[in-house]
């Protein structure tokens, strides 16, 4: 699996590795309207910003996660935070052709977020494509699933967009940003189902762009 300076780029953003260095810019990025995070763990200022880097750089040392700040090429100005994690590597039995891989087999995409100059741009689509991109086409995972709290309609909404297959409500899954127990509705994306979603996807782009 990819280490710690993964870097991706798309047309409008890039996705760099998150560390110590970005806790003001995300302080910052979170500054605005807080109602856009009713339903998203989104670090308040700079004394959760760094708690913020420091648990999601302890996933990554753990080999859970990879998780990036996500900037703006125009500018170089961060607008938000995304990541790889609940990453899997199977037991594959010894003479399974996927057997000894180094790569994942399957994970997750989630703690997105956007500062609210960057919501409803092409900044998530682009985000979303060049991560299912590499999870797919490098890393050759065999599945990536989404989670989302039920109350997020905006988020579902972008799921379904995107091609998320949705599996079901997972029921008092993870603690919510409102610090309950909250249902999470689960979405997925199959290597096989790849091809088309990634289809979607540009024209997505290429119609924002038109």
């Amino acid at each position: 699996m990819d280490g710690d300076g993964l870097v991706l780029e798309s047309r409008h953003i890039r996705l760099e590795p998150l560390g110590t260095k970005h806790v003001e810019p995300l302080a910052r990025a979170s500054a605005c309207d807080h109602s856009l995070y009713r339903w998203s763990p989104v670090p308040r200022g700079t004394e959760e910003a760094s708690a913020y880097v420091e648990r999601a750089l302890s996933w990554q040392e753990q080999g859970t996660a990879l998780p990036f700040a996500t900037i703006r090429l125009s500018d170089g100005v961060l607008i938000g935070s995304t990541r790889f994690f609940n990453i899997e590597k199977w037991l594959w039995p010894a003479g399974h052709p996927r057997h000894g891989r180094s790569a994942p087999d399957a994970c997750e995409i989630g703690y997105t977020w956007f500062t609210e100059s960057a919501i409803r741009t092409a900044a998530n689509t682009e985000a979303k494509l060049i991560m299912l991109t590499h999870a797919f086409e490098i890393w050759n995972v065999l599945r990536v699933c989404f989670h989302t709290d039920i109350r997020n309609e905006r988020s579902r909404a972008a799921l379904e967009r995107i091609g998320g297959v949705f599996e079901g409500i997972l029921r008092s899954h993870r603690l919510a940003a409102d610090n309950t127990a909250r249902d999470s509705a689960r979405y997925s994306i199959l290597n096989s189902e790849w091809p088309v979603r990634k289809e979607g996807l540009l024209r997505r782009l290429s119609a924002s762009a038109a």
